[in-house]
């Protein structure tokens, strides 16, 4: 048991019965305020490792995810699974959102509506799917993936329901660059075609999205970003608001990532970029309107796999 007692050197601590030598109160508040700067100094540090830690995890999770697709290749003709970034159906079909990881529905009889019907035998954990940076994942990731076509979060609506993750997936997907630019038509397989891409995948970095108008929007958390809540059918993501120009979009201090057909994954900031719109109209290309109530936004591409 201890006790504070006083004498002529001021406050200290002792055990009862006994005299002990111990700390003045004096020097109690010195140890306190080292450690509480010592302590503030430390935190960031720590966040930074965390953070760079989970970048670690992001880059493995990208690689992951390419040599699943050119597996999935190997055992099929060396032809990468269809894209499922689609809305409609037959012949009246749309691109949507290349973050689709589930769409509402199979284009066609013979195709599969979700990503993880091509790939759940070469990708089993769900999160190897998910960026580690963006903001907590759906709580169904895990059950939506092995779900695969089945996965139906309601029994209320029509129609089954759609998943959008924050990877943005590019095999045989086409988005509009731009009048000068054309499409961006992504890689068929390995050897991929004349003009197609190389980029399989990228970590979500956009503007514009219907959920966060006039802002910037990506899974790796920049400079005064917040949360952009999902929705039943959606991920979280960060988001700032922003005019939308280049000079803002290269003012991002966030370095992002894409993972290469070769199965190689490169970094790259975001003035490194080609901007990407989703086509609405697939016979003139025309993308969403900026004003659309429903607009996916831009996605940004890094240029060196565009072409």
């Amino acid at each position: 048991m201890y006790a504070i007692g006083i004498n002529a050197r001021g406050w200290r601590f002792f055990r009862k019965g006994r005299l002990q030598s111990g700390l003045t109160l004096i020097e109690l508040l010195v140890v306190i305020g080292i450690i509480s700067t010592l302590t503030a100094i430390l935190l960031p540090a720590v966040g930074k490792i965390r953070h760079q830690a989970r970048r670690i995890v992001g880059i493995s999770n990208l690689r992951e995810i390419a040599a699943g697709v050119n597996s999935f290749a190997d055992d099929n003709d060396e032809r990468y699974p269809p894209s499922v970034a689609t809305i409609g159906l037959d012949d009246s079909w749309h691109w949507a959102e290349p973050t689709t990881l589930t769409a509402f529905k199979k284009r066609v009889p013979t195709m599969r509506r979700s990503v993880s019907a091509y790939l759940h035998d070469y990708i089993a954990d769900a999160d190897v799917m998910f960026c580690p940076n963006a903001p907590p994942p759906h709580k169904d990731l895990q059950q939506i993936w092995d779900a695969g076509d089945d996965w139906d979060c309601s029994a209320i609506t029509p129609v089954p329901d759609a998943m959008m993750g924050v990877y943005c997936l590019y095999w045989n997907y086409i988005g509009y660059l731009g009048q000068e630019e054309g499409l961006f038509r992504g890689p068929s397989g390995p050897a991929r075609a004349y003009r197609q891409g190389s980029i399989l995948v990228t970590e979500y970095l956009g503007y514009g999205h219907w959920r966060s108008p006039k802002a910037f929007g990506s899974c790796e958390r920049f400079s005064r970003a917040e949360v952009t809540e999902g929705t039943q059918i959606s991920s979280n993501y960060w988001s700032r608001p922003g005019n939308g120009t280049i000079d803002v979009l290269s003012s991002l201090n966030v370095k992002l990532h894409a993972g290469y057909i070769d199965g190689h994954v490169e970094s790259y900031a975001p003035g490194e970029t080609r901007p990407m719109r989703v086509i609405l109209d697939r016979d003139t290309c025309e993308p969403y309107a900026d004003d659309f109530d429903a607009s996916p936004g831009i996605f940004y591409l890094p240029h060196t796999g565009v072409h």
